[in-house]
């Protein structure tokens, strides 16, 4: 900070001493202390308002919580609101409070500076259908999908959104040929999941169903979690209260790829999370190398968390085929 400030100073004098050249050069020694006092108020005025800690990288320090982070990336676009990724890193942040219409907002201004990106797209329009009570896709979500696809036809999570939101509006037929292009382009443990959606979408639109397929190999992935409670929370959550074990990825979406959903009861539980617990056919447990687990106790019975819920912290584990994991279940959500 000193070299700093000293750099400064020299700096406007400099500056002083060349606009005020003309009269030193009548009158050298007003002009010479006109110059110094010029120069001297500039340096006291900035080290009173100005801000030259901020150019320290020792001072810039990293968030601890979300909201921090959430915080500091508002800041950050509030000074340049023309960051694509910083606005979709918003919104998944914000869809990680469970702040829905927050989210949405953000994937607004990232479709606003790309409104072409497939990926931004894809998940615009899921959490437009998060926000409906019904999970439903509305008129603009189907829209967002559809121009996902025309930019890139083999965006397997917009196919698979676009066929759903053609299932809830009643067009089996039309569920059937966005989906069947997902078989060439998938594993065959995730094409043998979604070969029953199809084969269903089929019999609704009076078509045979699918060819037989091979059978498939049991799942690479078992990640075998014992979850436990703090006995000080022990007695605190209600009669019916329902335990999530919960796989996301590491680092991308917050949405889960596998839940498993347990009656809250004697403690420590053990459950498996394997390829049949992912909740969607586009994305399995065993396409990731790591994986972040955690637990939570739901009144509710919702597994996205609200205030009064109490969760563990999250765990990081490698993803094979035989992987073990212990959660402590002891912070409450505020």
């Amino acid at each position: 900070m000193t070299v700093f400030v000293i750099a400064g100073l020299g700096m406007a004098l400099a500056s002083m001493l060349w606009v005020l050249r003309p009269l030193w050069r009548s009158r050298p020694l007003p002009g010479i202390a006109l110059a110094v006092l010029l120069a001297t108020s500039a340096g006291l005025i900035y080290s009173v308002v100005g801000t030259p800690r901020a150019l320290d990288p020792l001072q810039r320090t990293a968030p601890e919580t979300l909201a921090d982070a959430v915080g500091q990336l508002e800041a950050e676009l509030a000074r340049d609101p023309n960051q694509v990724e910083g606005w979709r890193l918003l919104a998944r942040a914000h869809l990680a409070q469970g702040d829905i219409e927050q989210s949405m907002h953000a994937y607004d201004r990232a479709l606003k500076l790309a409104p072409d990106d497939p990926d931004i797209l894809a998940e615009a329009a899921e959490v437009r259908a998060r926000s409906h009570a019904d999970r439903s896709f509305d008129a603009i979500s189907v829209s967002m999908l559809e121009r996902a696809l025309a930019q890139q036809p083999d965006h397997q999570r917009a196919r698979w959104f676009l066929g759903i939101a053609q299932r809830q509006a009643g067009d089996a037929a039309a569920a059937v040929a966005t989906w069947e292009p997902l078989l060439d382009q998938v594993d065959a443990a995730t094409a043998a999941s979604l070969r029953p959606q199809i084969d269903a979408a089929r019999l609704d639109a009076g078509m045979e169903p699918l060819p037989e397929a091979a059978p498939v190999a049991a799942s690479p992935v078992n990640i075998t979690v014992s979850v436990s409670l703090d006995p000080r929370l022990a007695m605190q959550y209600p009669q019916g209260a329902s335990v999530f074990v919960i796989a996301r990825q590491t680092n991308g979406s917050p949405v889960p790829v596998a839940v498993k959903k347990l009656q809250a009861g004697a403690f420590p539980l053990t459950v498996t999370l394997t390829d049949s617990d992912s909740l969607m056919p586009t994305m399995k447990l065993s396409e990731l190398e790591q994986v972040r687990l955690s637990a939570r106790i739901s009144a509710s019975g919702e597994a996205s968390a609200r205030p009064g819920d109490f969760e563990s912290a999250p765990v990081e584990v490698e993803a094979g085929p035989e992987v073990a994991a212990a959660l402590l279940i002891d912070q409450v959500v505020k």
